[in-house]
């Protein structure tokens, strides 16, 4: 198993990510507003809250909640989901931020996010089920770091059984294996009833990671 604890560029970042914070700090608030609604209300009152503003394909498709294209983004369905999302968003966010700067860092983060879950959508536009989560405007980050910064590195602590080892990889080949993943993942998800498989909303994923990766290109192109 590999986890990424951080990366390496040239030229190194040179300001501190304050959009890439406010975000995780964020997110991370409207997770402990969940878990207060789940002490105070028990399940009932979360599932309520998340049927509320998480994104239902089913009643996007009719033109019905679009907001909910943006209070699904900071949504999450437990502390491991939350925590995987923000860490990836640290790792790589910050210097994407650095880059774009904060606000065209800001309007990437959202509209990668959005063209996720229209992908999400247009894949099952029947579903039922809330999608929750920054994961899709996250994949729209990892696009457009290998963009902006293909000859990155990313650290990361590598499980081998009971051994723990701290080795470095190429970013772009880390990032695009994952791209590979969740690409053939969301193929299988498509002879379920859904374009959903275990919970993983593996074609907002894809979607975002594709937004991503135009968008940095079109930027970069710009500069």
């Amino acid at each position: 198993m590999f986890i990424p604890i951080g990366t390496d560029e040239h030229p190194a970042r040179r300001r501190f990510p304050a959009m890439t914070v406010t975000l995780v700090i964020l997110n991370g608030l409207v997770f402990f507003y969940e878990w207060m609604i789940l002490a105070g209300g028990g399940e009932a009152g979360l599932n309520s809250f998340i049927l509320r503003y998480g994104a239902i394909p089913q009643a996007i498709s009719s033109g019905e909640r679009l907001y909910t294209l943006v209070t699904s983004m900071f949504l999450h369905g437990s502390w491991l989901h939350l925590l995987g999302n923000m860490l990836y968003l640290l790792i790589f966010g910050d210097n994407v931020e650095d880059r774009m700067g904060a606000g065209r860092y800001l309007g990437f983060y959202l509209v990668t996010g959005l063209l996720a879950s229209g992908l999400q959508i247009l894949i099952d536009p029947s579903s039922p089920i809330p999608s929750v989560g920054a994961s899709g405007a996250i994949a729209g980050v990892l696009g457009g770091y290998i963009v902006l910064f293909p000859r990155g590195m990313v650290r990361m602590f590598m499980f081998f059984g009971p051994f723990v080892q701290i080795g470095r990889a190429s970013a772009f080949i880390y990032i695009a294996l994952w791209f590979v993943l969740q690409f053939f993942s969301g193929l299988g998800s498509l002879a379920a009833a859904s374009g959903e498989s275990g919970g993983i909303a593996y074609w907002a994923h894809v979607g975002g990671f594709v937004a991503g990766w135009v968008l940095a290109r079109l930027f970069r192109r710009r500069i």
